[in-house]
């Protein structure tokens, strides 16, 4: 059963569009980075939610599966795998799914009428090209919501680009996510609007230090300002309407098995703290432990106080398994 509670917040600025759960971070990797990324490469094949550019040939043959806790009984699961084919070269699929549980739904006189499984999903594919120190790509995807027996679906398409530095462990990205429209309305009132941003982001790792930092801009078609906006974002700076634009994200290379990740999100904290105190919402940490070929990885992912989002991963390269079965 969903169990709804209501908290004082600030300077929100979702709900203007539909299937805004594309740009929930689903796999544990990117929620322990801030949520959000365009740049960081090679790394995790879950990537290929955020920019197509993201998974090279070198991850053919990698599946994983992640599963998000949030409150109550809601929840969000992800299946990526990537294969190589001989004659196309490498495409990622993969599938996302977020469940609401059990909405109550009521008339218009109060009286209770039932309840309803709501959740939202989507199927995506998705395939890179690599031309010298440039790669381009792009995801298709297919989006489908049904809340409480209204029910929509949308087609919408990612197109990314990415710079590799030749010599220094450095790249930058640019994707525009959720290009599209509506195939079909939750009702013949409804106005749906797919989730449309561009985002920009660049990864650098120092040469001698064992850290690999990642800054993004997204929500860059967006603007916190005007009649609309919360009054704590038509009051706010300069400085801080541009902080709500960026999210940051850090990782300590401890050893090639294992690794520490922290993030933080400006526009998330201000989002879900409390009147009278931030808490560590828009702070997440995580880790990730490759044991035997597998690799592990969890995030915690702090809302307010005394809320909290755990996201658990697993990645395993299959080519290698089938290889080493066909070797037996």
């Amino acid at each position: 059963m969903l169990c709804m509670t209501t908290t004082t917040v600030f300077g929100q600025v979702g709900g203007k569009k539909s299937f805004e759960f594309l740009d929930v971070p689903n796999n544990a990797r990117l929620a322990a980075l801030g949520g959000v990324n365009a740049s960081l490469a090679d790394r995790d094949v879950n990537f290929l939610f955020s920019n197509p550019t993201l998974n090279s040939d070198s991850l053919a043959g990698f599946a994983s599966a992640s599963y998000q806790l949030y409150v109550a009984d809601v929840g969000q699961t992800t299946a990526v795998y990537a294969h190589r084919f001989k004659k196309i070269g490498t495409l990622t699929f993969g599938v996302q799914y977020l469940s609401y549980g059990q909405v109550t739904g009521y008339d218009a006189t109060g009286v209770e009428i039932g309840n309803y499984k709501s959740g939202e999903s989507a199927l995506f594919i998705a395939k890179s090209h690599q031309i010298s120190n440039f790669r381009f790509g792009a995801t298709l995807k297919m989006a489908f919501s049904s809340i409480a027996g209204y029910r929509a679906n949308a087609v919408m398409m990612d197109v990314g680009g990415l710079f590799v530095h030749p010599r220094q462990n450095f790249t930058a990205g640019i994707v525009i996510r959720n290009a599209g429209f509506v195939l079909s309305d939750y009702s013949e009132t409804s106005t749906s609007r797919v989730p449309f941003d561009v985002r920009i982001g660049a990864t650098l790792k120092p040469e001698h230090m064992p850290l690999r930092f990642s800054l993004t801009a997204y929500n860059l078609t967006e603007e916190y300002e005007g009649a609309n906006s919360p009054p704590d974002v038509a009051d706010a700076g300069t400085l801080e309407k541009i902080f709500r634009h960026i999210n940051f994200g850090a990782e300590v290379l401890l050893h090639k098995n294992f690794n520490l990740m922290i993030g933080y999100n400006y526009l998330v904290h201000e989002e879900l703290k409390l009147e009278n105190a931030g808490g560590m919402a828009g702070v997440s940490l995580g880790f990730s432990a490759t044991i035997r070929s597998f690799e592990f990885i969890f995030s915690r992912s702090a809302y307010m106080v005394g809320n909290a989002g755990y996201t658990f991963t697993l990645s395993k390269n299959l080519e290698t398994l089938l290889s080493r079965r066909q070797n037996l």
